[in-house]
């Protein structure tokens, strides 16, 4: 009910002018496009890990962050290790995109 309410308060009488209503329009149809692709995803990844197939494994650069003196910090360069990875669009079990990791493989610990 709350949403039907703020999509009468958007669409019929609060917003009188045009370029309120089509960005309003535009705003909804992001949104609605955004949570049918994650839950679309979502339902991909578990049909996947049901099958056995959807967590993967990254290898990635791990390096630890050591704070100094005066607001400085130091990196040390700790070793390469194996990350859970989802394959999927979106992280998944709190798990990242595996896709997301492949091009991010730096892990910086603090």
């Amino acid at each position: 009910m709350q949403w039907a309410g703020l999509l009468l308060l958007l669409f019929a009488g609060g917003a009188r002018d045009g370029m309120k209503r089509i960005l309003s329009w535009a705003l909804v149809g992001i949104i609605g496009t955004l949570s049918v692709l994650y839950v679309g995803d979502w339902a991909v990844w578990r049909v996947r890990v049901a099958l056995g197939g959807g967590m993967g494994q990254v290898t990635v650069n791990t390096i630890l962050v050591t704070p100094l003196k005066g607001n400085k910090e130091e990196y040390d360069w700790d070793g390469t290790t194996d990350a859970d990875c989802s394959r999927s669009i979106f992280p998944q079990a709190g798990s990242g995109a595996c896709w997301w990791l492949q091009r991010h493989n730096a892990i910086y610990e603090r």
